[in-house]
């Protein structure tokens, strides 16, 4: 079974592509490349170089982004570097070589930042943490987060939730905040810093793959409206809710109650002002922008 895929993905610049891995590719800062001598510490990105149409490679955690000259058009390129990447990625060769990987990281730094349920904290990374949000209720569930399992060994951890560049902690009330801040936050960091993994590789793959095969299967046999719902929760919402440290996820829709329903992950599983939250924000909006489709949304903590 081959441990990486890849997605094509168009950016906002048309002359890049990204194509972006089921897991990470590299630790560190990112890489880039204008040719093929700059790209010395980098197989795959010298290879690439030998196609007459890449002007730029640029290496990130999980995906390698690829600028082309316009003499050729994506469409008649696009899959063909997908395979490419694909191949080499899945033949077991350094993306960047070790030694030159080691020089470029660059110091961890964590901070802690306050959500608006008190029970919650998100701790902050700068650089990418899971490539798929991630949530454990305990520390069974987390067999597959060596950092999960760690941080369950604290006595006041009850939830921990993972998106892309941070984790949110629930905590039990027998601590508060002020006691415990300082020592997660540094036991996170040096946990990063030292390059452990934090969510199996294996494991990081697998869910990439399972959700977009859950989300194209679930989305095929969705109404019309349910697909409109979860567009919009997808734009409007999410970058809100991941910014308190949590997540939203559609779970259902009754054409016949027009009842939409909603499952909350992270800082927003059963904080307190999230019933203010979905009433006046999210409930409104769909409201608003589905017309008569919508009369009301109600919530599961995840």
């Amino acid at each position: 079974m081959s441990k990486y895929s890849i997605e094509i993905i168009p950016t906002n610049n048309e002359s890049i592509r990204k194509f972006e891995a089921n897991s990470f590719l590299i630790q560190g800062e990112g890489h880039e490349f204008k040719n093929i001598d700059d790209a010395e510490n980098s197989p795959i990105a010298q290879q690439l170089f030998y196609l007459p149409f890449v002007k730029t490679v640029y290496i990130a955690q999980n995906f390698i982004a690829i600028e082309k000259f316009n003499i050729v058009e994506w469409s008649e390129i696009e899959n063909e570097l997908a395979a490419q990447i694909n191949d080499y990625l899945n033949s077991g060769k350094e993306v960047i070589k070790s030694s030159s990987q080691n020089k470029k990281n660059i110091p961890v730094t964590v901070y802690a930042e306050s959500t608006p349920n008190p029970k919650v904290m998100k701790f902050v990374a700068n650089k990418k943490l899971v490539i798929q949000t991630t949530e454990f209720k305990n520390i069974d569930e987390a067999k597959n987060s060596p950092l999960a399992q760690k941080l369950f060994h604290f006595p006041f951890v009850k939830e921990i939730f993972f998106d892309e560049n941070y984790v949110s902690i629930t905590k039990f009330d027998i601590a508060e905040w002020e006691e415990i801040t300082m020592e997660l936050r540094e036991f996170i960091r040096n946990y990063i810093q030292e390059g452990n993994e934090v969510i199996t590789q294996e494991a990081a793959s697998n869910k990439k793959e399972e959700v977009k095969e859950d989300k194209a299967t679930s989305t095929e046999s969705l109404d019309e409206t349910s697909k409109q719902i979860i567009a919009i929760l997808d734009e409007y919402i999410k970058p809100a809710v991941a910014s308190d440290g949590g997540n939203i996820m559609f779970n259902s829709y009754d054409p016949e109650t027009k009842k939409v329903s909603v499952v909350l992950q992270g800082a927003c599983s059963g904080c307190p002002s999230s019933t203010f939250t979905l009433k006046n924000g999210i409930e409104n909006m769909l409201k608003e922008m589905l017309q008569d489709k919508v009369s009301s949304v109600e919530a599961l903590n995840g």
